[in-house]
């Protein structure tokens, strides 16, 4: 007699369901059974241990500007259908869809106390936010890692119905387990640091994060002669968003003339980003990137000249990779105007 099959609910995104795209990022929960869009190829995949009894999907935006409802309702919908363990995404390095994958496998660890699996790309804010309570799987940056991402998962999704220790493949959820060790805290780090001073390898127990450090150049010694330039990470664009630089997880940057603008409004700006509200900015766009004061400055003579253009992206999840890009080319660009320096604001 073959066993039962394991049953596993999947939450994927509005695009993901075939609801649409950004337009249709305001949709509120819904479910459909069996499975859908991507889930198709995870079914097949996991065929022989499991079933993808049902889907769940919602809009980007309605997760995370209704987190406690979206969570609650999309909670309710799948604990209907009675799962051994949930999927979510793979949301690759979308912000937003990442986030959402977050709220909903916190919502089901916390809830629910079944296995919850993803797929994410290491740079998706959804990973730290919420990698205590999902196996997150390291994925591309976009969808066209599809055909790898699918396996990666399936691998850890059946050593957790197997009930098997899924000790790889995954990234570390972060969560702290005691042991007891042979020598006391005391000891294991002094040996650490006579290993440091004799330069010797060791392996902390406590593994740091790793940043870039830049270093500073020197200050502008007289503003009366500087030549300025605005770059914003904060989605100031010119009225209608010309360049169509996405609300988040930029895949561009924009750069616009500020020849014949001296004061923002709601007629000539407007900010592209997703991840604030963006009301007052687009009433009066100053307020992200001050045209209108700087360009008094010049005129008072406080600072020397403002650099024709403007450079415009949105910082909203978009990956590291992307940001330096970015940085490279427009750093190259301004060098080659003779600009001294960058008023650099965000949101």
């Amino acid at each position: 007699m073959s066993l039962a099959k394991a049953k596993i609910v999947h939450y994927i995104n509005q695009f993901y369901a075939g609801i649409g795209g950004e337009e249709k990022a305001g949709v509120g929960p819904e479910k459909r059974d069996g499975f859908v869009g991507p889930g198709q190829a995870l079914s097949g995949a996991l065929a022989d241990v499991a079933e993808i009894v049902g889907t769940v999907f919602c809009g980007d935006d309605y997760v995370n500007e209704n987190v406690d409802e979206a969570s609650k309702t999309i909670l309710d919908m799948i604990k209907g259908y009675g799962p051994d363990l949930v999927i979510v995404g793979p949301g690759f390095n979308a912000g937003r869809y990442g986030m959402a994958c977050g709220y909903v496998a916190k919502a089901v660890d916390e809830n629910l106390k079944i296995p919850v699996v993803g797929g994410i790309y290491e740079e998706n804010p959804g990973l730290e936010g919420f990698r205590r309570h999902a196996y997150f799987v390291p994925v591309g940056n976009s969808a066209a890692t599809m055909r790898k991402a699918v396996p990666d998962m399936v691998t850890v999704v059946k050593k957790l119905l197997a009930g098997e220790e899924v000790t790889e493949g995954c990234f570390e959820k972060g969560i702290r387990k005691n042991y007891f060790a042979e020598e006391r805290g005391s000891k294991r780090a002094v040996n650490m640091l006579l290993k440091k001073i004799a330069g010797e390898p060791f392996k902390t127990e406590y593994p740091m994060p790793v940043f870039d450090r830049v270093a500073p150049p020197a200050a502008i010694k007289d503003m009366t002669k500087a030549r300025v330039a605005l770059v914003s990470s904060g989605g100031p664009v010119p009225k209608g968003n010309p360049d169509r630089i996405e609300s988040s997880s930029a895949s561009k940057y924009g750069k616009y003339s500020l020849k014949d603008i001296n004061d923002f409004n709601d007629t000539n700006g407007e900010t592209a980003h997703g991840g604030y509200d963006p009301v007052y900015a687009n009433i009066d766009l100053d307020r992200v990137l001050p045209v209108d004061v700087v360009k008094e400055l010049v005129a008072e003579g406080k600072i020397g000249s403002l650099h024709d253009y403007w450079y415009s992206t949105v910082g909203n999840g978009t990956s590291v990779a992307n940001s330096k890009k970015f940085a490279t080319a427009i750093a190259e660009e301004l060098l080659g105007d003779n600009v001294d320096c960058v008023i650099l604001t965000s949101t």
